[in-house]
Formats: C-alpha cells, structure tokens, sequence
C-alpha cells in the first residue's frame, strides 16, 4: 500500500515537472526572441534575419519538412529606418528615447534648434485664420499640437496641411502612452512623440520662463528599399488526408531598434505567439500524435510593417490556398486573465461555436468574446482569399504594447497551458468534422 501510493505521488510529482520543464522552455523561446542579440527581431543589424534563422533552426530541430527546397521565403519590403542619434532636448533638458519621447515613424531625418511654437487650433474651420497661418515662418519653429486635432488636421486644406508638416520639427503631445511603429515611406520633417503630461511639466517648472521656449534636436534616419526579408514555413504530413492543411501562424517579427541604444524586445507581441507556434509543432511531431491533415506552422515577416510577408505568402501560396481548411493565427497571447479574444468569431460562427464548446467542456479561459472582420493580423489576407481563418488574442494582464516594456520578464504567460489545450482541442476537432 506505502509503494503504491509512493510510486502514484512519484508519478504525479513527474507530471508537474514536466509541465514546468514545459514552461521554462517556453519561457526560454521567449528570452530567446527578445533578447538584444535579435534587435527587437526588426531591420537594423538584420534582426529579422537572426530570428528567422533561429526559428529554421527549431523547425529542423522538432523534424518539420519544409514545402519547398528550404524552410525561408523571402519577400523585399521598403521600410524606415533610424539607424544611428536621436536627440531631443527641451530648454537644455536632454530627454530619454522610449521612455519620454519616441519618433513617429514617417519621419525623416532633421536636425537643428528651433523656437517652440503651438497649433493655433482656430485655423479649424475658420479660413481668415489659416491665410494668416500661410503667411508665418512655420519652417524656423518647432510645431507643437496634440493627438486630439489630428483627426481635425487631416480635414484641412492641403496646402495648409503641407504648411503645418514644414515645420522645422514636430511634437505630438500624447494622452494615451507612447506606442511606436513602422513605416514604409517617410512623409514628414521629424516628428516626435512624447506624453502631454511631461511636456506640461517642461512648461510648468522652466527656470528661465521668460525666456523662449526652444528645442534642439537631431533625428538620423534611412530609408532602406527593398530590403530583402523573409517567412519561414514547416509542416507535418498529415496521416490520412496529406493534402488537406490546417495553418497554425504567428508573425516572429517586431519594432527593431531605434537609435542606437533602445530595441523594442516584443515579448507579447509576439514573441508569445511564436513560442506556442513551437510548442504545438512539438506535440504534433510525436507519432501518437501526428495529424489527419496535413498540419503547417507559418512564421510570418513583416507583420509589423503592414501585414507584408503574409501578404506575400498569399500571393505566392506554396501549395493552393483553397486546401486550406482553416488556418489560426495566433498574436499576443502571452496573458489571458479576462479571457480571449478572436477576431472573425463573428463570421465563421460554426467553428467558433466548436471553440466555445471545447472551451466550456475543459474551462480553459473564463470568457471568450468574438469580433468580426478585421485587418489587425496576418489572418487578414487569408480571410479575403476565402480561407476560414481566426486570431486569438489574450486579454488582461499587462499593458505594455509597442514599447520598451513588452519584455519577458514581466510577461505574465497567465493562460498560456490552458491556450495550449483549447488550440489542440480545436485542431483535433477540425479534423474529426471531415470524412
């Protein structure tokens, strides 16, 4: 009896273990892919490059094949770039890239010290106001206006707007928290972004206030043209229908660097996605468990840059899209404290209704909520070529998105087991529903 029960607690105690030796590797495919050795995985010091290698290199390690002569398709994208100094300094206050301020990313390069100036909003909508605003030497000021009259700006006349966008440089003063992106053109004179409060603090406490209120500031900038980036695509054959597909996709790529001294890391996005990308294809390499269909992890590029590279898969399918029988694009799905999110639940209402029932049968999340068509993911061009697709997102937990705080150690992974077994649950059952 005292053997029995020591050999059921040894058993038990071996399943934990492995549920944390699961963990920690999922965890360790995290660092992995934001760590600063992959630049924010964007296109300074070729990140994009290094974290495509190493997911070929996991792919062959887990005994995916590839579709093609290798593993990589590659696609070229335009894309802006801030390679080297970024400076902003208001009255003499140096101030801190990612956490003060960050760059628009249509920005061109600029540099100089300039009178701040501020958008007199009267020139909405009153025409006397923006004939006087015409004639100012906007070109010599750095412009100040806020995030609130942007929508209001883009009404305005073109000249005016053109005006406005001539200034020496530009501050939009943010309610919401700083979140960076990427360009693929660069339309303006340098636009800074930082938070409203810290600029009204600036204001508020100037030592010297009647003196003019100026900036000094240096944006390095390039444009890179068709830079040559990359997906990478395994698969597993299915044992009974090799030519039917189930996708499971998650872009690996994220912001970069800015400057020469901050990348964004992407632990949530989507680092996150990734690494439950890899954890499904380990499961289903096992012989017990290799699938019906054809089963196929896409780990998109260029996601970030506009949904370019699984645009490109689209255009150039490497095996036809109609044999797609639905794909599951996974994106930001390192929390999960309120729940899921999927976008498209709302069009494709059988196979939602199947996530619900897996999902009230085994309790994994508390809620999951559905959305209709949206262009937020690399779902998107699958969906507009007719291919039964959703992205699941995680809701809850941390805040941090497009910024510098998106790291790994403060990713909660709250549902990321119970994330695990809704997706294999759902892709069995996909399965099972055809002859």
């Amino acid at each position: 009896m005292y053997r029995l029960s020591w050999m059921i607690l040894w058993i038990g105690l071996g399943n934990q273990v492995l549920l944390a030796q699961d963990m920690m590797r999922v965890r360790e495919t995290i660092f992995d892919l934001t760590s600063e050795k992959m630049h924010g995985r964007g296109y300074l010091k070729q990140g994009d490059k290094i974290a495509a290698i190493y997911l070929q290199q996991e792919f062959e390690k887990i005994g995916l094949k590839p579709l093609q002569a290798g593993f990589m398709q590659f696609f070229k994208m335009d894309i802006n770039t801030f390679p080297d100094e970024l400076s902003l300094k208001i009255d003499n206050r140096r101030l801190r890239l990612g956490k003060d301020y960050i760059l628009n990313p249509v920005s061109r390069a600029g540099r100089g010290k300039a009178k701040i100036v501020f958008l007199d909003t009267l020139i909405f909508g009153n025409k006397v106001r923006q004939q006087e605003f015409m004639k100012t030497k906007i070109e010599k000021n750095v412009l100040v206006f806020s995030t609130r009259d942007f929508v209001k700006m883009i009404e305005l006349p073109s000249l005016v707007l053109d005006k406005i966008y001539a200034a020496k440089a530009l501050i939009e003063l943010k309610d919401q928290r700083l979140t960076a992106g990427l360009s693929n053109r660069q339309l303006s004179n340098p636009i800074f972004e930082m938070p409203r409060s810290l600029f009204d603090s600036l204001r508020q406490n100037r030592k010297k206030p009647h003196k003019p209120f100026r900036a000094s500031f240096r944006v390095d900038a390039e444009m890179i043209k068709s830079y040559l980036s990359q997906n990478v695509v395994g698969y597993i054959e299915g044992k009974i229908k090799p030519d039917s597909f189930v996708v499971v996709s998650a872009h690996y790529d994220h912001l970069g660097r800015m400057g020469k001294k901050i990348y964004f890391p992407g632990a949530n996005d989507n680092a996150s996605g990734v690494a439950m990308l890899l954890e499904l294809a380990r499961y289903y390499i096992q012989p017990q468990n290799q699938p019906k269909y054809s089963l196929v992890f896409m780990a998109f590029g260029g996601e970030e840059a506009g949904l370019i590279g699984s645009k490109h898969y689209v255009d150039f399918p490497l095996f036809p899209l109609e044999q797609i029988k639905f794909l599951f694009n996974l994106d930001l799905v390192g929390t999960g404290d309120d729940g899921a999110t999927v976008v498209n639940g709302a069009v494709f209402k059988p196979e939602f209704e199947l996530l619900l029932r897996i999902n009230e049968e085994s309790k994994y999340f508390p809620i999951i909520t559905k959305r209709g068509f949206a262009a937020n993911s690399d779902h998107f061009y699958f969906t507009e070529n007719r291919v039964r697709s959703f992205f699941l997102y995680t809701l809850g937990g941390i805040r941090a998105y497009h910024d510098i705080y998106d790291r790994p150690e403060t990713l909660p992974l709250t549902k990321f087991k119970e994330l695990f077994g809704l997706l294999r649950d759902f892709i069995d059952q996909v399965q099972g529903q055809t002859n």
